[in-house]
């Protein structure tokens, strides 16, 4: 919303020290965004105003070119001045004022006006419009000044509104009644405690004869319509100047005298017009919704087919608007219209705001009319159109107004006087609350209940249908009061509480993959049937039974992600499409797990807190949501360099964070063999813990990495974060300061055993003294004969109070040497 100031000054009584940014700060104060302050004497120089005294037409161009006299003041002798100007607009003629930049004049954009000689001819100055001079964006045409508002060479800085201020503001979708100068005057006034005049309350004529028959056939679609008729307006009549002049500053393009005056009365009281041709209109109106198949040609030219939901004023032969969005071809306001019929109407916002998305129609009036226009201001705004119409197009009002409809009043709201002060921790001084709520034109009662606490009762103004429960009125309060008057105090965390021991278990895990070398990254949280597809996933697979969002953010991304591995994949795609090809990701987050057989949601009011029934089976509607930590991990492990070849991720590496997972978490995973898509059926480990499987970790598919454009060999962990025992005590760990004993073994397997079985047979049978199991090594040969394969393991033996001897380390080896041959029939390798 575009505002002149010296619009807004008309209705307050402003010190003569107010500065354009003393009302900015006010704004600002009272809770409103000012964008942007702009001042428009940004002019330098001579800029007077010029009577156009002769034009000469040249021909000899490929465009039309004129050489104007222009008479810019008299000289010393009393004689008028005539410079000689090129100029190539086509809206003026001999006789007409306009704005002359002589040379020497700086115009906005430090463009300097200077003598020059063109198209043959001598130039000394420049003819402006609207656009040269900053004030607006029409450059069709230059400025033409009515006649007589001046004589040649008077300044024309004060005439044209140079010397004014733009605000520019945003205003907030609950705050419809500020996109007009009446509301946005009334906020200043209130902000800065002076006195307003409220345009809003001009005296309207009593007429009770209807000018036009009408019907409201939904009072819901329409709760109030008002009709005027002026006739004999003269079609060829100018908008006056000043009218003008305000549209341009406020961002509007000047078409004609009755659009011009619509506009400007909507820019004045928030309340959108619109001027039919009375001739055009057949018989009487009828505010109804579209039938089906109905089509309306609307003012751009469109043939539109209308909705059922779409509001119209139809006459005899049909639509002849869509209401709130845009007028009919059919009844348009034309060059030879000298009879208009001006309708105010106050319409249902949701269905405008329906309409204009539909349609794809955004537009002033519309904007309005979604935030909801104060339909006490209908008959106003139509008698002051009218009213201009007569004083600057020699019209006269018709005999007769429609006035049909009953809006719906506001509802008064009861609060304790000392809410405000309760809500803001503030003692305000006494009748602030009464007074601040009065300021915004609510009817005021002060009262005290039963129990002896004062009450105000507030009946809202017709303007603010926002205001409609005591936290309403608080919020009214204390922004007039000014937000800053609040202390900002942080309240006392109570002792005794912190982190739950899932969140310190969360944490816990994070810092670890981190240390780990994984950046934590956090995935779009919808994925598609497109991803499940290219995962591999059968049809029968539970990961495909999820839920769907209505309203998604992104249609082909619907669902709700029943696992972490299809976000970090499209996080990896979009690290791969940039260059980035080693890459260690993680994330912790819910998936949703929905039963085979979901209760369904039951629909619940909002008039009352839902029952103790309704919430149970809201609660018992909701799927599983358990919390998963994934990782993924694809290009190098380790960089190659002067130091050595580096070394690839592998499907090692996501079982090792699996194992980084569980010990931040404080518990012990079971590795074994595992098979699940998306994983490669023969590098693919099932992660346990006891008899519970909480995870998958390895190589993905040759296949899904392929589909997905991924890294080759890309691995991967997933582990539900909270199937995990949580451990809330973890004791300490028992550091020995004695010496290990270390000693490595070699053992001949069958080649279908498991790594992990035998690390734990020999981890059995080695006993307290045994420290430590790892795998280096793996060998088949031909020396070990057909589907044997040797695992070498390296041992660590440590006692926790003693030197440990060599013959004691000895009988431990053998101990798990024979566990691993009773459990896997292993022998030792010599």
């Amino acid at each position: 919303m575009r505002i002149p100031v010296s619009w807004l000054a008309e209705h307050l009584e402003l010190p003569e020290e107010t500065t354009a940014e003393t009302l900015a700060e006010a704004f600002i104060r009272i809770g409103l965004e000012v964008e942007e302050v702009v001042h428009l004497t940004q002019v330098r120089g001579p800029l007077v105003v010029g009577r156009v005294a002769e034009i000469e037409e040249l021909t000899e161009f490929k465009k039309p070119i004129r050489y104007c006299q222009v008479e810019v003041g008299k000289t010393e002798s009393d004689e008028q001045r005539v410079q000689g100007i090129i100029c190539g607009a086509r809206n003026f003629q001999e006789g007409d004022l306009v704005v002359v930049a002589l040379p020497g004049t700086v115009l906005p954009g430090d463009f300097e006006i200077t003598s020059r000689k063109t198209y043959g001819k001598l130039s000394e100055g420049m003819i402006c419009s609207t656009t040269e001079l900053g004030i607006g964006d029409d450059a069709d045409g230059i400025l033409v000044l009515p006649p007589g508002s001046a004589d040649p060479g008077d300044d024309a800085v004060g005439l044209v509104g140079l010397d004014d201020s733009i605000i520019e503001l945003a205003i907030t979708p609950d705050r419809g009644y500020c996109f007009s100068v009446r509301g946005l005057a009334r906020e200043l006034s209130n902000a800065l405690d002076v006195p307003f005049g409220d345009p809003g309350t001009r005296p309207v004529p009593e007429d009770d004869r209807p000018s036009r028959g009408v019907e409201l056939s939904d009072p819901t679609a329409c709760s109030r319509f008002v009709l005027r008729r002026v006739t004999g307006v003269d079609p060829t009549a100018p908008s006056p100047w000043w009218i003008r002049r305000r549209l341009a500053l406020a961002g509007m393009r000047s078409i004609s005298l009755a659009v011009d005056v619509t506009n400007y009365v909507m820019l004045e009281l928030g309340q959108p017009l619109h001027a039919f041709d009375a001739t055009k209109v057949t018989g009487d109106l009828v505010v109804r919704r579209a039938e089906a198949g109905e089509k309306l040609i609307t003012l751009d030219g469109v043939s539109r087919e209308l909705d059922p939901d779409d509001i119209v004023i139809a006459d005899e032969t049909g639509p002849v608007s869509l209401a709130g969005v845009m007028g009919g071809e059919s009844t348009e306001i034309g060059h030879d219209t000298h009879d208009v019929l001006l309708e105010a109407a106050n319409w249902d916002p949701a269905s405008i705001a329906r309409a204009i998305r539909r349609h794809k129609l955004p537009s002033e009036a519309g904007k309005r009319f979604e935030r909801q226009v104060d339909p006490a201001v209908a008959p106003v705004a139509v008698e002051l159109a009218a009213q201009l119409l007569v004083r600057y197009g020699d019209g006269t009002i018709a005999p007769g107004r429609t006035d049909v409809g009953e809006p719906k009043q506001p509802a008064p709201v009861t609060m304790p006087l000392a809410l405000p002060d309760k809500i803001a921790g503030v003692s305000y001084e006494r009748g602030v609350t009464a007074r601040r709520l009065g300021q915004i034109g609510c009817r005021i009662e002060v009262s005290t209940s039963d129990e002896g606490v004062g009450l105000v009762t507030a009946t809202p103004p017709t303007w603010r249908p926002d205001l409609t429960q005591p936290y309403d009125l608080v919020e009214e309060v204390l922004r007039l009061e000014g937000y800053h008057t609040i202390p900002s105090v942080l309240p006392a965390a109570p002792p005794g509480r912190g982190l739950t021991g899932e969140q310190r278990r969360e944490r816990a895990v994070s810092r670890a993959l981190a240390a780990e070398g994984y950046v934590e990254v956090l995935p779009f949280p919808f994925v598609g049937k497109a991803m499940l597809d290219a995962f591999g996933l059968a049809e029968d697979d539970e990961r495909r039974r999820t839920a769907s969002v209505l309203n998604a953010l992104e249609s082909d991304r619907s669902l709700l992600t029943t696992t972490l591995l299809t976000g970090l994949a499209e996080v990896m795609q979009r690290n791969v499409s940039r260059g980035q090809r080693d890459l260690a990701l993680f994330h912790i987050g819910q998936v949703v797990q929905p039963a085979a057989e979901q209760p369904p949601v039951p629909e619940v009011g909002v008039a009352q807190r839902p029952s103790d029934e309704q919430l149970a089976a809201l609660e018992a509607a909701l799927p599983a949501q358990p919390k998963h930590v994934a990782a993924l991990l694809g290009g190098h492990r380790e960089q190659a360099g002067w130091w050595g070849k580096g070394r690839e991720a592998s499907w090692a590496d996501a079982v090792q964070a699996a194992r980084v997972v569980a010990a931040a978490a404080g518990v012990e995973l079971e590795i074994g063999a595992g098979e699940l898509a998306p994983w490669h059926p023969g590098r693919c480990a099932q992660l346990k813990v006891g008899e519970t499987v909480v995870g998958h970790a390895g190589e993905l598919h040759p296949k899904v990495v392929e589909a997905l454009g991924l890294p080759k060999r890309t691995c991967a962990m997933e582990l539900d974060l909270d199937a995990l025992p949580l451990v809330d005590n973890r004791p300490a760990p028992q550091i020995s300061p004695y010496p290990p004993v270390l000693m490595d073994i070699a053992l001949v397997v069958d080649a279908e055993v498991a790594a992990a079985d035998l690390v734990d047979a020999v981890r059995a049978g080695g006993g307290e003294l045994l420290e430590d199991v790892r795998l280096f090594d793996v060998y088949a040969g031909e020396q070990l004969g057909e589907g044997k394969k040797s695992l070498a393991l390296a041992l660590r033996f440590r006692a926790p109070d003693r030197t440990l001897k060599q013959e004691e380390a000895t009988e431990a080896r053998d101990a798990a040497v024979k566990s691993a041959a009773d459990r896997l029939g292993a022998t030792l390798r010599a």
